[in-house]
């Protein structure tokens, strides 16, 4: 390319760039599964809010991965601010609700602790929140027409590639999951590590006051007091 062309390549590339993608980049819509681990102080409560439509899934999966009883109040509240479901002092909890239109809010409440604070994990999983895979799916139909002498149809490959991302979906969550059990279980090993060793250099130093008494009370019963006389 002569020095004139370099200047058109680079706004040709720079435009390429900024024009959207093509229409099969966007057959699959993004994950609507997510995961969230925050630190709830002592005396705290801390909300959050899910928008959601009618006749979708709410799935909601939380667990205390540290923090004195591992234990935490959970509310969940529908758009009209009825109280779905109400969990005391519990340390884990899963919960599925049917939703309609509005934002949807849970709490987590840590009021009744003065000094522990909570290290909670929750996950969202929501299910048929939108139109973006109905439209997809009539998309590829048009295509199917004309393709009766092939031995897989589009149809059967879109199935296909569903139950594969459908897996892959579900194999994301529980290696989640294990990894916040893991996290909880560690957790509970340290606290133990650490009354282990201190309840060990307790009994330690009351072994030592008590030899250094016996030593001291036998070398009394041994010692002669009385006085000599000249």
């Amino acid at each position: 390319l002569g020095r004139g062309a370099l200047p058109f390549s680079l706004l040709g590339c720079l435009a390429l760039l900024l024009l959207p993608p093509p229409r099969a980049a966007a057959e699959f819509s993004p994950s609507l599964d997510s995961d969230f681990t925050f630190t709830l102080p002592a005396g705290r409560r801390e909300c959050f809010y899910q928008p959601m439509r009618k006749e979708a899934s709410l799935e909601l999966e939380y667990q205390v991965l540290d923090g004195a009883g591992l234990d935490v109040d959970f509310h969940l509240m529908s758009p009209k601010g009825e109280t779905l479901v109400f969990d005391q002092r519990k340390s884990d909890g899963v919960h599925t609700v049917e939703t309609e239109d509005g934002d949807y809010m849970f709490c987590f409440d840590n009021t009744f602790s003065t000094i522990s604070e909570k290290v909670i994990f929750f996950e969202l999983i929501l299910d048929n929140m939108g139109e973006e895979g109905e439209k997809d799916q009539e998309e590829w139909k048009k295509f199917v027409t004309g393709t009766d002498l092939l031995d897989m149809k589009l149809e059967d490959i879109l199935e296909s590639i569903n139950s594969v991302k459908a897996r892959l979906s579900k194999s994301v969550q529980i290696q989640t999951l294990l990894r916040a059990f893991e996290a909880r279980d560690r957790n509970i090993q340290e606290s133990n590590f650490d009354r282990v060793n201190f309840w060990s250099m307790v009994n330690l130093g009351v072994m030592v006051v008590v030899s250094a008494v016996q030593v001291y009370m036998l070398k009394s019963l041994f010692e002669d007091k009385r006085k000599s006389r000249t």
